[in-house]
């Protein structure tokens, strides 16, 4: 989806997946996954991040987000996960004894880019755009 903002134009989608320290079923129950996505969401509102999907597993969270290019994606990992933790052990502090150390996540993420058309399309369009641009003379690859 397109989205439109005063200084620039977008449509950037993005899977990411985080897994809870030491692989721990944290979200083993309704009131914890919906607990963790409620935390998810309110933090992505306050931020900018439009969440398209989101699942919360037990040892896991798999979101589907779109975001400014202004942000970049480390920003964005962080935010989540650093006040996702920090919100959630106020809620559920018992859970802090599941963890050694009391970290709620790995230090670890994926995060992959989701798309319309293939690098390969692109090319094309932009080879295309600069023999537009020269008259229907080609200029030659890179």
């Amino acid at each position: 989806m397109i989205v439109k903002g005063r200084t620039k134009v977008y449509d950037f989608n993005f899977n990411l997946l985080w897994v809870t320290k030491y692989r721990k079923q944290i979200f083993v129950n309704d009131i914890r996954k919906n607990d963790m996505k409620n935390i998810l969401l309110k933090i992505s509102e306050n931020y900018g991040v439009e969440v398209n999907n989101i699942e919360v597993m037990p040892d896991h969270i798999h979101m589907m987000i779109s975001f400014p290019p202004d942000m970049t994606p480390s920003s964005v990992v962080k935010s989540l996960k650093g006040a996702s933790a920090r919100m959630w052990f106020k809620i559920h502090p018992e859970t802090k004894k599941q963890l050694w150390g009391g970290h709620l996540w790995s230090p670890s993420y994926f995060m992959s880019t989701l798309g319309n058309v293939s690098k390969e399309i692109v090319s094309q369009y932009i080879d295309s755009q600069i023999t537009k641009f020269n008259n229907g003379k080609p200029t030659g690859k890179k």
